[in-house]
């Protein structure tokens, strides 16, 4: 049998020491350690692994959209999503470094209106603004730069901030409160959302130029419109109409208004408005003598303001001034080359400032409505000279050819009055000459309006009472002459010839056929309704219920007619003939 190999006091190198008994526990709980560690460290690796995918994910999402508020708002969900935010919030710095937008997430819209105004940037968010660092706070309620908070808002205490800048300038701040399931921010949050914000920077830039390219090439199509609506034919007025509407389309502006310079006054006055209360400001008269208006007419430069109609030289008086408070404005020299027509102006409410890209954008556009302006009137120059050049040809022709052979013709009626011996039919004779006479006087007249000049013109009060002083010889009476409005300012160039021959026309028809002994000339600029009227009244024998057809009356419907108005003929308040001739005024 073998001996016993039992540990004992004859087997001294087998017996266990209290080390050899401890040495297994040791090793066990070291494995552990190491096991439970490389656990920690497997599902740290996991956990930034599915962090990094969600980033990516933040990243492609926020890259996937140009439109730069929803760049925004993605921004401000991403950032929530990654770190478990409660609440975000995206604040876009303006040129005042205060905060101009705020993009929240996390607010319900009940929740939003019980809070009230956005903030501008105090206290803990003015911080970011100044020191664009990122920052982290256990509780921004203690920080020394807080604010408190307004009425009805949530209790907010752990706070992650960090800078977005784009191309190396400051755009806004990422503001985080709130981490779901409490605790604060970590540092790998904060890395996370700095490496968004990273991205969101290029994002918003990308946006930013996205945007930029669709509104130049807007106001690009916008240009080339105009050309277009000059080249079909329109009128001045029309151009005005459609520039006006366009830029206020194109810059988004509430108002657009184009102000040209009076040739007579200097002043500006708005021929084309678009936009709300546009009739209660067309034609209105604006100074420029101390205003940034006639600063923009010396420089040529544009300008941007926040301001009111008194800034603009407008009188508070009435509507006018309450139409342009508040918000921004922006004056755009209208320039061709030397020549300077006017200014155009946009308005857009508060909150909605124009920003540099707006400006270079409405500036190029208004050098574009200003030679369009200028080829327009060129065009109605060229179009004004060859009906000169006409008048001037008709004008020859009824000197040397009609007014020679009607001359001649009543010479020889005149010889024969001498030699019938017929008393009655002597004086046929001699009231035929008499007709010949006065048809050579308004041949003469007509010659003399064919052959004005829009430069030597005199007012339009004078020539109406010129007109009236000459037919008193006539009528063996003077009219009694009524003028109401601006006449002079109102009723534009091209018309006046209109009105003056339909004031001779009908005055003729009084002393023709009225048989009357007073008669009264009511003439009338209606601003607020845009009408002209001419009205002639007397107190002769009145129209007979089948009147003969006329030549004085066909022409003055038919001038009527041209102009876009009409003639009313009828019984007057002293059973005579009322004339009422009635023209809109379009410009």
């Amino acid at each position: 049998m073998d001996a016993d190999k039992s540990p004992g006091p004859d087997n001294p190198r087998e017996a266990l020491t209290p080390h050899d008994l401890v040495l297994p526990d040791l090793s066990r709980l070291r494995l552990d350690t190491l096991l439970h560690e490389l656990v920690d460290r497997a599902d740290q690796l996991v956990e930034n692994e599915r962090r990094v995918h969600r980033l990516l994910d933040a990243v492609v999402s926020v890259a996937s959209n140009l439109a730069l508020p929803e760049v925004l708002q993605r921004i401000v969900r991403s950032a929530c999503d990654l770190v478990g935010a409660q609440y975000g919030a995206l604040g876009v710095i303006g040129p005042d470094r205060t905060l101009i937008e705020f993009n929240t997430t996390g607010f319900s819209d009940e929740l939003r209106a019980k809070v009230g105004h956005l903030p501008t940037g105090k206290g803990i968010l003015g911080l970011l603004i100044n020191e664009p660092q990122p920052l982290r706070l256990h509780d921004l309620t203690r920080h020394p730069h807080s604010s408190g908070f307004p009425p009805n808002h949530p209790p907010m205490r752990s706070f992650l901030g960090v800078p977005v800048q784009v191309r190396g300038e400051a755009f806004g701040n990422l503001y985080l409160t709130e981490k779901i399931g409490g605790g604060d921010f970590t540092e790998e949050d904060e890395e996370v959302v700095v490496a968004l914000a990273a991205a969101a920077g290029i994002a918003i830039d990308n946006a930013r130029l996205y945007d930029v390219s669709r509104r130049r090439e807007n106001w690009l199509l916008a240009s080339t419109e105009i050309t277009a609506h000059l080249l079909s034919g329109a009128s001045p007025g029309e151009t005005l109409d459609l520039i006006a509407e366009r830029a206020r389309a194109v810059a988004s502006a509430e108002l657009s208004m184009l102000a040209l310079v009076d040739e007579q006054g200097g002043d500006l006055v708005l021929e084309a408005v678009a936009g709300p209360s546009a009739e209660q400001l067309r034609n209105e008269r604006v100074p420029t003598a101390g205003t940034p208006l006639g600063d923009v007419l010396r420089t040529s430069r544009p300008y941007v303001f926040d301001g009111d109609a008194a800034t603009l030289g407008w009188d508070d008086h009435g509507d006018r001034g309450a139409l342009l408070k508040g918000g921004s404005i922006m004056l755009v020299p209208l320039a061709s080359g030397p020549h300077m027509l006017g200014v155009l102006i946009v308005t857009r409410p508060e909150g909605q400032p124009f920003d540099p890209s707006d400006m270079h954008m409405v500036t190029t556009f208004a050098g574009h409505a200003a030679l369009a302006l200028e080829f327009a009137r060129a065009q109605e120059d060229r179009g004004r000279l060859a009906v000169f050049e006409d008048r001037d040809r008709i004008a020859r022709d009824l000197h040397d050819h009609v007014i020679q052979r009607l001359f001649a013709v009543g010479l020889g009626l005149q010889g024969i009055s001498r030699q019938v011996v017929r008393a009655d039919l002597a004086d046929r004779v001699s009231g035929y000459v008499r007709d010949l006479d006065t048809t050579i006087q308004e041949i003469r007249r007509t010659i003399f309006s064919l052959q004005e000049r829009a430069g030597d013109r005199r007012s339009l009060r004078g020539q109406v009472l010129e007109i009236a002083q000459d037919a008193a010889t006539s009528l063996g009476f003077e009219p009694r002459v009524a003028l109401e409005g601006p006449l002079d300012s109102a009723v534009p160039d091209a018309v006046r010839p209109e009105v003056l021959a339909t004031l001779r026309e009908a005055l003729t028809n009084v002393v023709r056929h009225a048989h009357a002994s007073q008669a009264d000339v009511l003439i009338r600029a209606d601003i607020v309704h845009r009408m002209f009227e001419l009205h002639v009244t007397d107190n002769g024998i009145g129209i007979p219920a089948d009147p003969p057809r006329r030549s004085g009356l066909t022409n003055m419907a038919e001038r009527a007619l041209r102009l876009g108005g009409h003639l009313s003929i009828g019984p007057g308040p002293q059973n005579g003939t009322a004339v009422v001739w009635q023209i809109p005024l379009n410009r």
